[in-house]
């Protein structure tokens, strides 16, 4: 428990974690600090190349074996499904309509690459080392969660939307995986010689960049907390804080089987608790108009994003020390 407050504390007075906090506390004030949409949007392009890049180089150097197939599997198995038991703890706790239910159970089936970021960084700052292509597992457990959202609403609900080419474009070539998949594979490629290359590039800004990053996550997450509260039950938020634990505790149980290093077995609980705003919302616009954005946007951005930044990345770190005996 000493480790776990320890590590909390630290996180939370981690100027990536003050700065999302600053622009919750912003937005709720209703100021009018801002950050521009462009400049957002290259923040995230920057992040994403650069976790990408680094973890395509740590698997050049490890070089591919059978346990970064079985981690790619697990990670499938996963994203497909949590959204399964998602739904179903939502149709127990909640009075959402099952198409609501099945958007939401979407989200956390699938992953906040910047939670991911978030949690390596902490990871690193520790001195915690990771399995590099636990980036790769990342990508592969974004879109898994979206067809089974698709399935339950085929088999618990009336009016469904099939499965087509647009669909399948909007899940596959999501920017965010093709950016993602497309940096690691550079980062394979190329190698250490290829980071030496781009070092004060990729290295040394990141931090930096990650706390503007989250400054203007914590702008969105407070705006979702104004507008959404209206359409928040309380089985609804309930469930936003339970679910990351239910989804971290799957994690737990799958990198363990896998054997993973400490670090490891952390970044799969963070995977397995973090929920999707950025990938599967789009997906969702296309696959379930219907479906209420501010109910699965408030959820998984305002309620299980914060939760996760501010207690759960420290609470999985130091439930896997202690269960792979590590530091």
């Amino acid at each position: 428990m000493d480790n776990i407050l320890s590590l909390a504390a630290t996180n939370l007075l981690s100027p990536v974690i003050l700065s999302f906090a600053l622009g919750v506390l912003a937005s709720l004030a209703r100021s009018d600090l801002s950050i521009p949409e462009a400049v957002a949007k290259g923040m995230s392009i920057y992040l994403l190349f650069a976790i990408g890049f680094k973890g395509g180089v740590s698997v050049a150097d490890h070089g591919i074996d059978r346990t970064l197939g079985l981690s790619l599997v697990a990670g499938l198995i996963l994203s497909a499904g949590l959204p399964i038991i998602a739904f179903g703890l939502l149709r127990v706790i909640s009075r959402l309509s099952t198409v609501d239910a099945a958007a939401v159970a979407a989200h956390y089936g699938s992953i906040s690459i910047v939670t991911f970021v978030a949690g390596s960084s902490v990871l690193e700052t520790s001195g915690i080392a990771t399995e590099g292509y636990m980036v790769a597992v990342a990508a592969a457990m974004e879109a898994p969660a979206i067809l089974s959202a698709l399935w339950l609403i085929s088999r618990f609900g009336a009016d469904t939307r099939e499965m087509d080419s647009a669909l399948m474009r909007e899940i596959m070539l999501n920017g965010s995986i093709v950016l993602l998949v497309g940096s690691f594979a550079i980062g394979w490629i190329t190698g250490k010689d290829g980071l030496d290359q781009i070092d004060s590039f990729i290295i040394a800004p990141f931090q930096g960049v990650l706390c503007l990053f989250l400054l203007d996550m914590g702008l969105v997450a407070g705006r979702g907390l104004r507008g959404g509260s209206g359409a928040m039950s309380a089985g609804a938020v309930g469930f936003g804080l339970l679910m990351p634990f239910v989804g971290a505790t799957a994690g737990l149980a799958a990198g363990m089987l896998l054997g993973l290093s400490t670090g490891g077995v952390a970044l799969f609980m963070v995977l397995s608790a973090s929920a999707s705003y950025i990938a599967v919302p789009a997906a969702m616009r296309v696959a379930l108009p219907e479906a209420n954005p501010s109910i699965y946007l408030t959820l998984s951005l305002g309620v299980t994003f914060p939760l996760n930044l501010t207690l759960g990345i420290p609470i999985y770190i130091a439930i896997a020390s202690a269960v792979t005996g590590g530091s």
